[in-house]
């Protein structure tokens, strides 16, 4: 209700200022031709005055941008580079300012001085009906350009330092989603599934209504019904090995009395125009004292999730005859992967079965990237999140799509509660790999000094 009140208040607000800019510019006579261009636009934003006439200039300039194609939006990307940067004059002076006088005063001045006007323009922009959620658009298609155009980093780096404070973890609600959520959200659950899809409804339902499965999701109060990222929770007792005994229609329904275990199994990321805020750590947390609050009696928390990079780091290390990481012998048993159909026969998978394991273990706790970090994007965010690298379940999932990707290989990421703060902190502080003694043991095979590959 109160989003619907502010949203139709600013809807108010902008059509009040859009007549009023309208007589204005009748006014000056030959202004309206200086603001028809997007950049103009922008500058009539940022020397506005009125609140009713932000409002209404900030939803005719996004207005304007989501008519744009790719070709005039990278050239409106180019201008907000160049031309809305600090103002140097102000900041020179500033700059001496301070270097004259070095108080409290003159730098809060000088920080000020130094702020691009990009920052001030995009809170203008938010102003807008719905200006958070087009500028999570802006960018989403701002990163899809930085593909190419790497010059355009700078606009990125100040849509992330806004977002970062928008979406605190202060701001962000989370919600259990299940079967009496509104359609129009669970369709968005069904479309932004990244990791195992969703069929078709009674799946959905399955996966968050049955008695022992759960789904939370964070939203922010600016993105009516958006999803920002939501976890997928399975109760079983034991921890699982196998994806298929949760996705499985047909796989029995665990007595709750019994269950020990909550099994994180899909979490995706609905917003890619939020790519880079942290919401991951919070989510685990909170659905962590959700569930525990629910169910005293479970004492595992754990993942079961994909490795996305693997095969490909495989295929390499096995093309490359002086690896460090895989031995010889291993390199020869492995060459059953490039059968057909290889999981199917009993007799390849099981000589598969040690090799493969062994590599993963060196993929997931000595192969970096050139910044030092886990080659693996899941297992960074799991790590960085506390987690411990629990461990590695041979062909736990069959599906096309992870044959392709891990070999079917899949990982248990445990989170110990009394541990979380701490193998973060390793993490963070050393890039410490905190892995049970089963993994570390696989790993331990002869191995020449490694150097990290790049990214």
């Amino acid at each position: 209700m109160n989003s619907s009140f502010f949203g139709d208040m600013l809807q108010s607000i902008a059509e009040r200022g859009r007549a009023l800019i309208d007589r204005t510019r009748d006014r000056r006579g030959g202004a309206e031709q200086r603001s028809t261009g997007l950049v103009a636009l922008c500058e009539e934003l940022l020397s506005t005055r009125g609140e009713a006439s932000g409002v209404a200039l900030a939803r005719e300039l996004l207005s304007q941008y989501a008519e744009l194609t790719t070709g005039p939006r990278i050239a409106f990307f180019e201008a907000l580079a160049s031309g809305f940067g600090p103002d140097r004059d102000l900041l020179n002076a500033a700059v001496k300012t301070w270097q004259s006088s070095p108080t409290e005063e003159t730098a809060a001045k000088l920080h000020r001085a130094s702020e691009p006007r990009r920052l001030e323009l995009f809170r203008r922009l938010n102003l807008a009906p719905n200006g958070t959620t087009a500028l999570v658009r802006m960018r989403e298609q701002l990163l899809d350009a930085l593909d190419h155009r790497e010059d355009l980093e700078i606009i990125d780096d100040d849509f992330l330092h806004l977002f970062s404070s928008w979406f605190n973890r202060g701001f962000l609600i989370l919600r259990r989603i299940d079967w009496s959520t509104p359609a129009r959200i669970l369709e968005k659950i069904i479309r932004y599934e990244a990791v195992h899809e969703i069929r078709d409804w009674n799946d959905l339902r399955m996966r968050i209504d049955s008695p022992g499965r759960r789904c939370y999701a964070f939203f922010h109060p600016a993105l009516v019904d958006e999803p920002l990222i939501f976890v997928e929770v399975a109760l079983t007792r034991g921890i699982p090995d196998k994806i298929d005994a949760i996705l499985s229609a047909n796989g029995q329904p665990v007595d709750l009395d019994r269950a020990t275990s909550a099994v994180f199994y899909s979490i995706s990321n609905c917003q890619m125009g939020l790519t880079g805020v942290s919401f991951g750590h919070f989510l685990i947390k909170q659905v962590v004292e959700e569930v525990q609050r629910e169910m005293p009696r479970l004492s595992t928390f754990v993942t079961l999730s994909p490795a996305p990079g693997f095969a490909e780091w495989l295929k390499r290390e096995r093309a490359n005859e002086a690896s460090a990481m895989i031995s010889d012998e291993d390199r020869v048993a492995l060459a059953v992967l490039d059968r057909p159909g290889w999981w199917r026969d009993e007799e390849s998978a099981e000589a598969a079965r040690e090799p493969l394991l062994r590599a993963a273990a060196a993929y997931f706790l000595r192969a970096r990237t050139a910044r030092g970090l886990p080659r693996d994007p899941v297992a960074r965010f799991h790590l960085g999140n506390g987690a411990r690298l629990e461990r590695l379940n041979y062909l736990a999932d069959i599906s096309p799509r992870a044959l392709a990707q891990s070999h079917g290989l899949m990982v248990n990421y445990l989170y110990d509660l009394d541990d979380i703060e701490k193998n973060h902190e390793a993490y963070a502080q050393q890039q410490a790999i905190i892995a049970a003694g089963a993994v570390n043991r696989l790993a331990r095979a002869p191995a020449r000094e490694l150097t990290p590959v790049s990214d």
